[in-house]
């Protein structure tokens, strides 16, 4: 153990993440190091809200969930998020079965559930040949540098999310921000079982036809971190807001300054404008509103994806490399990509 080597990951903004480097250590080597520094790691990551472990023998979903289980044995499986994922093993998922082009903007694990994980874990199986980073951005530092007036509107009025689903029986839908249907996402197609699991997480469940499901719910702009007391941007207004994905768009093609990037920045703005024009915010597939009903401005989603991206931590993805995230503080997203590239993730309860 005495080759680790404990440095910092700098992003062009001067941000940094905790490396742990291994130096080619065995999983038996990085298991017996967790062990034996617990509080470093946990002190890691209130400081920085990241580890990274890296040069270590992980090697795929088994190594993965040791690894996981070390750092928090409380792993969860339970998923009531959008992405679609495949189960690896009993607490290992692939992290999105989204299409390489399609952008996951940065945000908290399931922010807009009361059951939001503490921790999050990703490790990466096939490292992209050109770009498919997992950024991470601390929310305390986005939240310090917000402007006040947007500030005092979210923390007094809350976020209101609207969900719309597909069901197994509905006609296939053609839209693109369509991601899985509602017997998916709750893992049952019993609308008993669905409707018990909304009350669960305090969802709003709406029965509609052709056998579609729209979940409502509104939850605080903010939480105040358990261990810090700081106050935390936690909520998915960036995700879910109907102008989200052109936003994020325009700042990838700046960020990745391609012509794939340029087409896809210019085509996710035109059909964003289009769906805006074709349905009713209360009928878009994902969208927040402030908690009273009241639709957040254009300028404001912007000011707040542009905030987001002034802390960004983007450092490329290595075989074997295992990210190590405090929910509580900090988001990830994940950058589009071409060729192979798997990525695993695993988490914690409440």
């Amino acid at each position: 153990m005495k080759s680790l080597k404990i440095t910092e990951a700098q992003s062009a903004n001067g941000k940094a993440i905790r490396v742990v480097e291994g130096y080619g250590a065995t999983l038996p080597t990085l298991l017996e190091w967790i062990a034996a520094h617990r509080t470093e790691i946990e002190a890691a990551w209130v400081q920085h809200g990241a580890l990274r472990l890296r040069g270590f023998a992980v090697q795929g979903p088994r190594d993965f969930e040791q690894v996981a289980l070390a750092l928090e044995p409380d792993l969860k499986n339970d998923y009531l998020g959008t992405s679609p994922r495949n189960a690896l093993t009993r607490y290992v998922f692939s992290a999105s079965e989204l299409p390489p082009y399609f952008p996951i903007s940065q945000h908290s694990e399931m922010s807009f559930l009361p059951s939001a994980p503490r921790k999050l874990f990703f490790h990466c199986t096939v490292a992209p040949a050109q770009h498919g980073e997992t950024p991470t951005v601390d929310w305390r530092a986005v939240w310090r540098d917000l402007p006040s007036a947007l500030k005092e509107r979210f923390e007094q009025r809350g976020v209101r999310y609207i969900r719309n689903y597909d069901g197994p029986e509905s006609p296939k839908s053609r839209d693109l921000w369509q991601l899985k249907r509602w017997d998916e996402l709750f893992s049952s197609t019993d609308r008993r079982v669905v409707e018990q699991k909304a009350i669960e997480q305090d969802l709003q469940c709406e029965w509609l036809p052709q056998g579609r499901l729209r979940l409502i719910n509104n939850r605080p702009s903010t939480r105040v971190h358990a261990v810090t007391g700081e106050t935390v941007w936690f909520n998915h207004t960036q995700v879910f807001h109907v102008a989200a994905a052109a936003l994020e768009y325009h700042r990838i093609r700046r960020h990745q300054g391609n012509l794939r990037a340029a087409f896809f920045d210019a085509l996710t703005s035109s059909l964003t404008q289009l769906k805006q024009w074709l349905k009713a915010p209360l009928e878009q597939p994902m969208h927040t509103t402030y908690g009273d009903g009241s639709e957040i401005v254009l300028v404001d989603v912007r000011t707040l994806v542009d905030t987001i991206w002034k802390h960004l931590v983007i450092e490329p993805w290595r075989v074997g490399d295992v990210l190590a995230i405090d929910n509580r503080s900090t988001g990830h997203g994940r950058l589009p990509f071409k060729g192979p590239r798997e990525v695993l993730v695993s988490w914690t309860g409440t």
